[in-house]
């Protein structure tokens, strides 16, 4: 009887999660005791764990989130260069190794308009961005997979190599993106792409000098690759590169309109510039003027323009450079500059 009752009042215990691993229990041990790990979605990858920025700890770390940030441009990669602009797939596999080595971490054109910026404490935010859809940046091979050499294979090796490193980028497409003919190969290598993590958006459908237009065709210029872009599966662009850097007369176009029906409205609009761009939290950001390095060596025309000398400068001032708290509800800056925040960002000022 006394079994009996001891066994019916156990079944009665609510109970209490997983059993606690033993004290000085192993590794492996104390893994077996824990709940699994929800698996991520490919936008979680690389974000860091949650941080509460103090004053302090932003002065421990230097965070300064009204820094610059490297935003890079890059165009055709080509095992043999054609133009200056050109790079080689070892050109652009030493620059992404290099960001990760000196602490950069990627985050796509959108997040970085929209001032989502999730990079971990003490590490430095860097956009890197591909115009013109070429072939060279996007294919899939025959398994599904990124072709070797590709702009993303490239960077998701380099990712694997360094963890830290997020594989993320924006690719601005014109009318055929990634060089691909029908629709159904179009479709496929976007909605990889999205499907990864990646951004793929608005750089007009023909690649025009806009500031050469009149504005009710600047906006059938853009309005068709959202059309394009929405049929694809991309959803609407958050963002758009203008072509040649050229802003249309009016400057308002570039970033909203209507045209037969489509319209479009960007959180950013981006040049072909030749400098790191401000911060998306300090006062005279201007988003509809987003500025852009390209990348390239400090030859001819980029001695002082191009990536090479700006990360070297960025390296060599880095109380200039975006440096983050990993707080995403706090902007947390050096006491001098709490007078260049947005005045609708002062809330979230993590002075220090």
């Amino acid at each position: 009887m006394v079994v009996l009752v001891a066994i019916i009042g156990l079944m009665l215990v609510p109970s209490a999660g997983p059993a606690a691993a033993p004290p000085g229990a192993s590794a492996r041990e104390r893994s077996t005791t824990q709940p699994a790990r929800p698996t991520l979605r490919p936008d979680e990858v690389g974000q860091p764990p949650g941080v509460v920025a103090t004053p302090e700890f932003a002065k421990q770390v230097k965070a300064n989130e009204l820094g610059l940030v490297p935003v890079l441009m890059y165009h055709r990669i080509a095992k043999k260069r054609r133009a200056s602009i050109d790079r080689t797939p070892a050109q652009l596999r030493q620059e992404f190794e290099k960001l990760a080595k000196q602490g950069y971490v990627p985050i796509s054109a959108r997040e970085f308009a929209t001032g989502d910026i999730r990079v971990p404490a003490g590490r430095f935010p860097v956009v890197l961005t591909f115009d013109d859809g070429h072939p060279s940046h996007f294919a899939l091979d025959a398994a599904g997979n990124p072709a070797p050499g590709t702009a993303v294979a490239i960077l998701l090796q380099v990712a694997a190599k360094y963890p830290g490193f997020r594989p993320v980028a924006t690719f601005w497409v014109n009318h055929t993106p990634f060089g691909l003919q029908t629709e159904q190969e179009q479709a496929a290598a976007v909605r990889w792409l999205v499907g990864n993590g990646f951004e793929v958006a608005n750089h007009t459908w023909s690649h025009p000098n806009l500031r050469t237009l009149p504005t009710k065709k600047v906006r059938k210029q853009i309005a068709k690759v959202e059309r394009l872009l929405r049929k694809l599966g991309a959803g609407s662009s958050a963002t758009m590169a203008l072509p040649y850097g050229s802003m249309p007369r009016s400057k308002k176009a570039a970033r909203s309109g209507t045209w037969e029906g489509v319209d479009y409205d960007f959180a950013g609009v981006f040049l072909a510039g030749a400098e790191p761009s401000l911060s998306p939290y300090a006062r005279k950001f201007d988003r509809g003027a987003i500025q852009r390095i390209q990348s390239n060596g400090k030859k001819g025309e980029c001695r002082r323009w191009c990536s090479q000398y700006w990360l070297e400068w960025l390296n060599k001032h880095p109380g200039e450079r975006y440096v983050s708290d990993g707080d995403p509800d706090r902007i947390s800056v050096p006491g001098r500059l709490r007078g260049n925040i947005q005045a609708k960002r002062k809330p979230l000022l993590n002075a220090y």
